[in-house]
């Protein structure tokens, strides 16, 4: 089993008062490195996007301030943090925060996901080498093995290892103790969670998607990361298509940067934002291509619906898992779909933004 890399604790590399950081070239050059040579790791780390500390942390204010009382109450206990679970949509920042947290304790984090842990034997070794009060993030922890989760009962509520030796009447249990450390669990299907193991996480934490404004600051942060000029509008242009998330954010902004890089020079300007985003064919609200394509069906095939997932599948030639994990949150999300007993339902404000009539459509075939 290939073991994930250990992150330690420590002074953040990226930090705002510029501790330990390296000046970024004159004039938002290439950073200097191994790639462009020259330079050291520091000029990697420049690269990397995700927040290196609480304070850093933008949008989820609640979400921060409780870990902030959680963590400064253990750290004047001088005791390992409870057992965290972290639920919500995807790219919100569970990892970002269970990253974090090690380096606000000062302790090192393991990695590893539920996928990967098939066995009881491979969590072993994570185990054994946790040291006191530090942490085992487990990603997707609701994939979990069941094996696996009921092996780890013992360990988060006792910090206890049973190994069973032998089989039959020769076979004996042997108890292994552990030292006391935190396990973070990060999961997009909570539900999936059996509640044993629900139970066992000391403190919950749901995060929720962001705001334009939230979002404008992200990439505003991580556009000076990427030693590249935004402007404050185009930042908002950016923000407003991301769909509320994070990860997204960055994604649109590597984007424009590469656009910008390749077809202009200079600061991204707010021209060039909506330029390189209509390149990518996401549209004001955030849709993209395959998105549209999904309205355009319902609307045009089916007459607004309602019509089951299945049939939308068949005619777009997609898979209806695709439609049903990919497409469909983000449009009932903004109103654009309905889900209704007998099928799906373009709504009116789906049918505006395609720039269709609502007339269009016979009423006595809807269901609203």
């Amino acid at each position: 089993m290939v073991r994930q890399p250990v992150i330690q604790g420590g002074e953040d590399p990226l930090r705002s008062d510029g501790k330990g950081a390296e000046t970024p070239p004159p004039g938002g050059g290439l950073p200097r490195g191994p790639l462009f040579g020259g330079g050291d790791d520091q000029d990697r780390l420049d690269e990397e996007l995700r927040p290196q500390r609480l304070d850093d942390v933008v949008g989820q204010r609640a979400v921060v301030e409780r870990l902030r009382i959680i963590l400064n109450a253990a750290r004047k206990r001088k005791e390992p943090l409870g057992h965290l679970l972290l639920d919500g949509p995807p790219g919100l920042g569970k990892t970002t925060f269970a990253t974090v947290l090690p380096k606000e304790m000062g302790t090192e984090c393991q990695i590893t996901s539920g996928p990967v842990l098939s066995a009881p034997k491979d969590l072993l070794p994570y185990l054994t080498n946790a040291s006191y009060g530090s942490i085992l993030f487990i990603d997707e922890i609701h994939r979990l093995p069941k094996a696996v989760e009921e092996f780890i009962y013992p360990v988060m509520e006792d910090f206890r290892v049973d190994i069973a030796l032998g089989e039959g009447l020769n076979a004996r249990t042997i108890n292994m103790k552990l030292k006391p450390f935190t396990v973070i669990g990060a999961t997009t299907r909570s539900g999936m969670l059996t509640a044993p193991l629900r139970d066992r996480f000391v403190n919950r934490e749901h995060l929720d998607f962001y705001t334009d404004d939230e979002l404008a600051d992200i990439v505003r942060r991580n556009a000076r990361k990427l030693h590249t000029k935004i402007s404050d509008e185009a930042s908002r242009e950016i923000a407003r298509r991301s769909r509320g998330t994070p990860r997204i954010a960055n994604n649109l902004l590597r984007w424009t940067r590469d656009f910008v890089d390749s077809e202009a020079q200079g600061e991204i300007t707010d021209a060039l934002a909506r330029e390189a985003l209509a390149r990518r064919e996401v549209d004001e609200l955030g849709l993209d291509r395959q998105d549209r394509r999904y309205l355009q069906t319902l609307a045009r095939t089916f007459n607004g619906g309602p019509a089951g997932v299945q049939a939308i599948a068949h005619s777009m030639n997609l898979a209806a898992d695709t439609l049903e994990d990919e497409v469909e949150p983000f449009l009932l999300r903004n109103g654009l779909l309905l889900r209704s007993p007998r099928g799906r339902v373009v709504t009116e404000a789906g049918l505006r933004h395609l720039g269709l009539p609502v007339g269009e459509i016979d009423p006595q075939k809807r269901l609203f």
